[in-house]
Parts: structure tokens; C-alpha cells; sequence
């Protein structure tokens, strides 16, 4: 009779002890140093050295040679405490499962006065010791306290909570760990050649997975694969993948590789077959969807490693790693993000459900189907899969527009899908006989700047079912922003202004009430931008002190860096407003038959008087915070005054930015002069 894989390893000494540095080192410092203390508690995970290190540091402190870090493994302790001897009588382990009473705690504090019978030390180990009783850990309290010079005691648990904390404080407490994949995997490599194992590629990853960090139940579950194998024809013992994939409950490789290969190719029909054949063979859906996202997992690992996967992926065959690079390519980041927290969401869902056969393919439909997901991540999965069907490269970080626009063009983050120029009605219309003299149009808003094209519009010819995935929202961002290629110029900072204000006012309203009233002047070198300001107060606005990268300058910057991709260097000077010619004639005396002069009131409205007709009034983009409108009014031919703006401001102003319009105002009618 063979025994078992994890008594023949038991470590004998610290340095054989892996995973467990935090814990080997200082109690190594201890013994040498000869600072070690009366009494120790050790913590951690079950199967991670607890016991073992226990009965190492009763070696160590009864060697002959000792008090010592490393034993000799030749005097009568060192044998008798090894992993082949059978104990000694100055070492005593209790089961404090069994033993967890005050009469036990009486027993051992009697036995506790008694001197060791040859060693140095009479040391006293209590596994389990979270199973020992209020009662019974106050028994033990005053021995523990202030124990006999020659009595050492050791308490290992898995729940340190429950050990009383008149305990604890007595005790050097040292925690245990899970003992990493890495290591773990090498240590199991060791041990198969030297039980001369043969071992196929993949099996060893689900050892290591399945024993979650434990040591023992690492080497548990690999003698159990050993033992069920058969040897080949030299005799030596060859474990096959497929035996250990059906012995530890796994999803088979090969149909992970399946299921995969059918997601991304959006091939719904094997993607559910897939599904069935894991639901008929019996296997757990929990499970399978488990293994799924571990494959996901390994996938973004792979797309972001960019071929350096296998320094974190140990164990994985390289055949492997080249196929799950393709499967990554064919998914594309942004999407398969998407599908490991669909796949993720599922398996939380899946926890106590009555029907995981709904749930599997429900998460199946919703990997498909990237439209029933309407969030930015959604989003982002639909523009990467155009951008992969036009034979666009890189991931998703730019919409379909920013493909359209010109090089070197800034592509804004928010676009409308028309310029505003839809005439706004106003309760007194003008009559439909009254005809609208030819002068009329001079006062007309120039062309309307050209909309950005639609995602319909930017799509290569023959390329319009791509476009179904798009999401159909009317204005708004699909992906993030294409920076600018080249040099930033003035036009670009002008034609974004808008959008760096929204961004200011997003991150702090007081330096957006400042900004807001600035317009770029001059770009200097592509470095240095001239901001022009109304008043020098708003210049001080910009350049008054607060804390570092809080202040209206550094908030400023920030959104440049954000919208247009660079930091420049502000200056801001004061400019008035132009003074009126002093040779324009007056209003009521401009001559017959030239285009009327063009006024403009308080509020910055251009106004245009016609004689014996009705103003028209020109509203062009007024950048600054709503005001109350203006009531001054205008004087028209023949000296009369008419209140032409106040309700159409009052209209206007509710936004807090006004598109280039044209408005047509309510009129009064003004009598021709005799």
C-alpha cells in the first residue's frame, strides 16, 4: 500500500516549504537569532502548511544542534519528527475538535508542569484550535500567559475570529496563505518526474485550478489522476486530458474552442448546438459557464499581452496561444469585454436558478445580439464590428463620422443632425399680402456651416446592411474621439470652442461662468493661445491662485488636452468693443435705394431697419450666459419707436447657448412721413 501523494511530500524543513515566505522568513530570523516566543498562532486556508510548519519548528527547536533554522534530520528528535517517524513523546498534538473542553484544558495544563522527558523543549500543538470552547480557552489562559520555561505552544486554525482575544494577544500571530498558480504549477511539475508521470498538455492548469491554491488538495486530486491511470508500454504512468477533464467536472477544450469560435464568428446556429450538447451530456451549466469565462479571461489577457500571453498564462501549450490569438483578433477588444460581462452577469443570475438551460441560452442571445445592449458598451461593440467589416484596423476609437471627415479636421465629440434654422413663430405673423421687399434678403444669415454626414453617409458604397447595427439615436457620441492629425490651427480651436466650454462646465461650473465669456484670438507657434476678454475682471478671473490643477486655467487646459488632444501655454488680454463710425448716418436719414444700415441693441441683436416695412431681425450666436432680455427700442424711419425683440428674446434666451438663426419679430406697423 502506497501512501498518499501529499504525506510523501511533506516538507521536513522551512526551505522545502513553498508559497510561504511571509511566515518562513521571520520565524527563520527567530531561531537564529534565538528571539523565539512562548507561544505562536498559526492561520491560514486548510492545506497550506499550518500543521507541517508546526512540526518543523518543533524540530527545529529540539535538535541537538538547535535551537536551529535548519534541522539535522539525523539526531533522535529530527527522526522521530519526521515525515516517516512516528512522533515524539516531548512533541504532543491534540485534536482541539475532540479536545475542546475545560477538562481537556485542566489535562494539558497538568501535563504542561511536568519537564520533557529528553528533548529541550516539552511543545504542545492544538490543531483546530477554533474549536476549543470559551470555557476551555480560559482555562488555558493563565498556563498560556506565563507558561514554564521549558513549555512552547502552537495553536493552527482556519478561523483565527473564533480563538478568544486574550488568546490572540498572548500569541505570535502568522497568517498562512494560498500558495500561487505559478509556484504551484511548478512544484506539481517536480513531483510528476519524480514519480516518473507522463502528463499531457492542459492537464496540470486543472489540477492547479481545481485545488484553488491548496497544497494538499492539489496533490490529493493529482494522485487521484495517477492512480487512475493506465501506464504505457515502458510502464510508465501517462495521464490523458480527456480522463482528467471528466474526472474534475471541466468543460472539454475543444468545445470552449467551439463555442468561441462560433461567437465570433456570430454563427448562432453551432453556438446553440454547443449549448445542447453540454445540457444532454450531463454536465453542469454552471459549471460550463465557469469555464467560459476563464476562456474570455485568457482572451483579453492575449489581446492586451500582444504575443507576450505565456508569461501569464503558464502551462499553456504555444499551438494554443496562437489559436486563442486569433479568436481574440476575430472578436476584437471592446466586444469581447462586452462578452465576458454578459458571460459574468449570467453566471451570478445562474446561482440558485430552477431553469440554467434558459439562462445558458438567454446569455447566448444577449453575446449575439449586441443591439439589446443600448449602454456605451453596446455602443462601442457595434461601431468595432463596422470598423472590422470595412476593413477598418485598429479597436473602436472613433465613430463612423470621424471615418468621413477630412485629415487633419478635429472631429467633435456631439454632433446635431441638422443646423438649427428653423424660423421660430411669433404670435403676430406677418400678413400673407404684405409683400417682402427685395432689401429683405441683405439681412440674411449667411450659409449654414455644413452638418457633419450622417453614419449613413461616411459608410463605403454597397456597405448599407452594416449600417443596422449603428445605434439610431439622432445626435450624440457612438465611441470616443479621433484627436486631430497634424497641428492644432485656430480655425479647429475656434470650431471646438463650443465643445471645450461644455467640458469646462462639466468639470467645474466656476471656471466655465469664467471661460465662457473668452473667445481664441491667436494661436502663437501651435503652442500659445490669446484668449480675448470682455473685462479685466474676468481676466483675473482666469489667473486667480487655488489649489494646484484646480484652477480656471489648469481646468481650461484639461478639457483642450481632452477635446483636441494638447495642453497650450494661455494668455489673456482685454478687448473692448469696436466704437460705432462716426460718419454712418443716422437711421431716419440714410439714403433711398442703399441697404439699410444694421443696428445693434444692448443685448447684441443685429437689427436691420426697413423703411415702410416690418424689421427683420438677424440672431446671430450670442456666446454668453443668458441675460435678461433687452426692452430698448429701436428707432425706425419717421421717428416712431417699436419694441421689436422683447418676447422673441425672451424666447430665445431659454437655451443657454443660441444657434445662428433667423427670427422673424413681432411688428409694429410704422406710418410713411407726409
Amino acid at each position: 500500500m502506497v501512501a498518499a501523494l501529499y504525506r510523501r511530500y511533506r516538507p521536513e524543513t522551512f526551505a522545502e516549504l513553498i508559497g510561504q515566505s511571509q511566515v518562513t522568513d521571520p520565524l527563520r530570523t527567530a531561531l537564529r537569532t534565538d528571539r523565539v516566543n512562548h507561544a505562536y498562532l498559526f492561520s491560514g486556508p486548510r492545506g497550506c502548511g499550518k500543521t507541517t510548519s508546526a512540526r518543523i519548528l518543533a524540530r527545529c527547536l529540539n535538535c541537538a544542534e538547535g535551537p536551529t533554522d535548519t534541522p539535522c534530520g539525523k539526531c533522535d528528535s529530527c527522526v522521530e519528527l519526521s515525515r516517516d517517524g512516528g512522533g515524539s513523546l516531548d512533541v504532543v498534538e491534540i485534536d482541539a475538535a475532540s479536545h475542546n473542553g475545560v477538562d481537556d484544558a485542566r489535562d494539558l495544563r497538568e501535563r504542561a508542569v511536568y519537564a520533557p522527558a529528553r528533548d529541550r523543549y516539552k511543545i504542545f500543538i492544538l490543531d483546530e484550535a477554533h474549536m476549543v470552547t470559551p470555557q476551555g480557552f480560559n482555562a488555558l489562559l493563565k498556563i498560556v500567559e506565563e507558561p514554564p520555561e521549558h513549555v512552547k505552544f502552537i495553536f493552527a486554525t482556519t478561523e483565527p475570529e473564533k480563538v478568544i482575544g486574550t488568546i490572540r494577544s498572548r500569541t505570535h500571530h502568522y497568517p498562512f496563505r494560498l500558495v500561487p498558480p505559478a509556484q504551484m504549477l511548478d512544484y506539481i511539475q517536480e513531483v510528476c518526474a519524480s514519480e516518473k508521470v507522463e502528463v499531457e498538455p492542459g492537464v496540470l492548469p486543472l489540477v492547479v485550478r481545481a485545488g484553488g491554491g491548496s497544497v494538499r488538495d492539489t496533490l490529493s486530486l493529482l494522485d487521484q489522476l495517477i492512480s487512475g491511470s493506465e501506464s504505457n508500454s515502458v510502464d510508465v504512468v501517462s495521464v490523458r486530458y480527456e480522463r482528467a477533464v471528466a474526472l474534475l467536472g471541466y468543460t472539454h477544450g475543444a468545445l470552449l474552442d467551439e463555442v468561441v469560435d462560433a461567437m465570433g464568428a456570430r454563427d448562432a446556429g453551432a453556438v446553440f448546438g454547443a449549448i445542447d450538447r453540454v445540457i444532454q451530456t450531463g454536465q453542469d451549466p454552471r459549471r460550463f459557464v465557469e469555464d467560459l469565462l476563464e476562456r474570455l479571461r485568457d482572451l483579453i489577457v492575449v489581446a492586451a499581452t500582444s504575443g507576450n500571453a505565456g508569461s501569464v498564462l503558464r502551462g499553456i501549450p504555444q499551438d494554443q496561444l496562437d489559436h486563442m490569438t486569433q479568436q481574440s483578433a476575430a472578436f476584437g477588444t471592446a466586444e469581447l469585454s462586452r462578452t465576458a460581462d454578459v458571460v459574468n452577469a449570467a453566471l451570478t443570475e445562474m446561482t440558485g436558478a430552477t431553469s440554467p438551460r434558459l439562462h445558458l441560452e438567454l446569455m447566448a442571445a444577449r453575446i449575439l445580439v449586441p443591439a439589446s445592449d443600448d449602454s456605451e458598451r453596446g455602443a462601442l461593440a457595434r461601431v468595432e464590428r463596422l470598423e472590422r467589416r470595412i476593413g477598418v484596423e485598429g479597436v473602436a476609437t472613433a465613430t463612423a463620422v470621424a471615418h468621413a471627415a477630412p485629415v487633419g479636421q478635429a472631429v467633435p465629440a456631439k454632433t446635431t443632425a441638422a443646423p438649427l434654422t428653423a424660423v421660430i413663430p411669433i404670435a403676430t405673423a406677418i400678413p400673407a399680402e404684405t409683400p417682402i421687399p427685395a432689401t429683405t434678403s441683405a439681412t440674411a444669415l449667411p450659409a449654414a456651416e455644413t452638418a457633419v454626414p450622417s453614419p449613413a453617409q461616411s459608410a463605403p458604397a454597397g456597405d448599407a446592411t452594416a449600417l443596422a447595427d449603428a445605434p439610431a439615436t439622432a445626435a450624440g457620441p457612438v465611441a470616443e474621439r479621433a484627436l486631430p492629425v497634424g497641428p492644432v490651427t485656430l480655425q479647429q480651436v475656434k470650431d471646438s470652442w463650443p465643445e471645450i466650454l461644455d467640458v469646462v462646465k462639466d468639470a467645474r461650473l466656476n471656471a466655465w461662468m469664467v471661460a465662457v465669456t473668452a473667445q481664441p484670438l491667436e494661436l502663437r507657434e501651435g503652442k500659445t493661445l490669446v484668449l480675448s476678454f470682455p473685462s479685466q475682471k474676468d481676466v483675473d478671473g482666469l489667473r486667480q491662485a487655488a489649489t494646484p490643477g484646480q484652477g480656471v486655467g489648469d481646468v481650461l487646459k484639461k478639457a483642450f488636452v481632452q477635446v483636441l488632444g494638447f495642453e497650450p501655454a494661455l494668455m489673456a488680454r482685454v478687448d473692448a468693443a469696436p466704437a460705432a463710425p462716426a460718419d454712418e448716418p443716422p437711421a431716419d436719414q440714410h439714403p433711398v435705394g442703399e441697404a439699410p444700415p444694421t443696428e445693434r441693441d444692448s443685448e447684441g441683436w443685429a437689427v436691420t431697419a426697413i423703411p415702410n416695412s416690418e424689421p427683420v431681425v438677424t440672431a446671430r450666436a450670442v456666446r454668453s450666459p443668458p441675460r435678461a432680455p433687452s426692452a430698448q427700442p429701436v428707432t425706425a424711419q419717421g421717428g416712431e419707436k417699436a419694441r421689436y425683440g422683447e418676447s422673441v428674446v425672451r424666447e430665445l434666451l431659454n437655451a443657454s447657448f443660441i444657434e445662428e438663426q433667423e427670427v422673424a419679430p413681432r411688428v409694429v406697423p410704422v406710418p410713411k412721413d407726409d
